[in-house]
């Protein structure tokens, strides 16, 4: 059976915890099996690929890894809850 998460493909989500928080993205892909997603631009690795007729010198090919999904939140709700960063007009006025 298929687990459910909080999250799906194409939501935009915010990185809440590990090496890349505070930054966010849109779900490329969910990989329910380890309960990993891909999200844009966040957790970019290096792929060295080989000589081939695309790339006759080889190269270094820059991709999207994946993040556990229990450091994903929707940014909606990320937004709405305590923690995101209020404005500072806010905070002087308290």
């Amino acid at each position: 059976m298929a687990q459910k998460f909080h999250i799906k493909k194409n939501d935009v989500v915010v990185v809440i915890a590990g090496s890349h928080k505070g930054k966010q993205g849109k779900i490329l892909e969910v990989r329910s099996a380890k309960n990993r997603a891909v999200v844009e631009g966040v957790a970019m690795i290096k792929r060295h690929l080989k000589k081939s007729q695309e790339h006759p010198q080889g190269t270094i090919a820059e991709r999207e890894g994946t993040i556990h999904v229990s450091n994903l939140m929707l940014l909606s709700r990320y937004e709405s809850s305590k923690r995101a960063k209020k404005p500072a007009a806010a905070a002087a006025k308290a």
